[in-house]
C-alpha cells in the first residue's frame, strides 16, 4: 500500500517548482489521497503561483485525474476499437444506468467508481471490464447485473429491485 503523505509535504519535495511540475505534482497528490480535492487544489495553486481554476483546466483535460474517491469497486470500462465494435457502448449504457453515475464519479454510498479507459489489452475477449483489477471478458446485460450482484452482496449492500426500461 503507498505511503499516505500530505500536500505540503509533496510540495516540500518539489522546492521552487514552476508551472511544467503541475502534473507530476497533482499525480503524486492523486496516488496520496486517492483523487484531487478542492482542498488540495488549492494548496497546489499557492504554492506553484497558479489560479486555482488553471489547475482544474488542466486536471480535466486529462482523463487520469480523478475529483472523487474511488468507490469500494472501481469498474473500468474498455473503449477500445475491439470492444467498441463488440458493444462496449452499450456496457458503458448499461453500467451507467445500473449505477446511476456517469463516468469519473463515485457512486452516492460509495460502493462504485466508474471510469472509461482506451485499452485493456484483451482485445480477443471484448467487450472487456475490470473491477478492482479483476477482468470480466466477454460481458453482457445479464453478466453485467449478476456481476454487479456480487459485489453488493461482497459489500453486504442490499441490491436494488430491477428497474422497467
Amino acid at each position: 500500500m503507498p505511503t499516505v503523505k500530505s500536500v505540503e509535504t509533496i510540495l516540500r519535495e518539489h522546492p521552487n517548482a514552476g508551472r511544467d511540475h503541475l502534473i507530476p505534482i497533482l499525480q503524486e497528490v492523486q496516488d496520496s489521497e486517492g483523487f484531487l480535492s478542492q482542498e488540495s487544489i488549492t494548496k497546489v495553486g499557492k504554492a506553484l503561483a497558479l489560479p486555482t481554476s488553471k489547475i482544474f483546466g488542466v486536471a480535466t483535460f486529462y482523463n487520469m485525474f480523478r475529483f472523487q474517491p474511488k468507490g469500494k469497486f472501481h469498474v473500468m470500462v474498455c473503449r477500445g476499437t475491439a470492444c467498441h465494435v463488440k458493444g462496449s457502448a452499450k456496457t458503458l449504457d448499461l453500467l451507467t444506468k445500473a449505477l446511476a453515475i456517469e463516468p469519473g464519479q463515485t457512486s452516492r454510498d460509495g460502493l462504485f467508481s466508474l471510469e472509461v479507459v482506451a485499452c485493456l489489452g484483451a482485445c480477443a475477449l471484448a467487450p472487456a471490464i475490470t473491477i478492482n483489477g479483476e477482468f470480466f471478458p466477454k460481458v453482457t446485460q445479464a453478466k453485467i447485473g449478476k456481476i454487479l450482484e456480487e459485489c453488493r452482496h461482497k459489500a453486504g449492500a442490499a441490491v436494488p429491485e430491477a428497474k422497467e426500461n
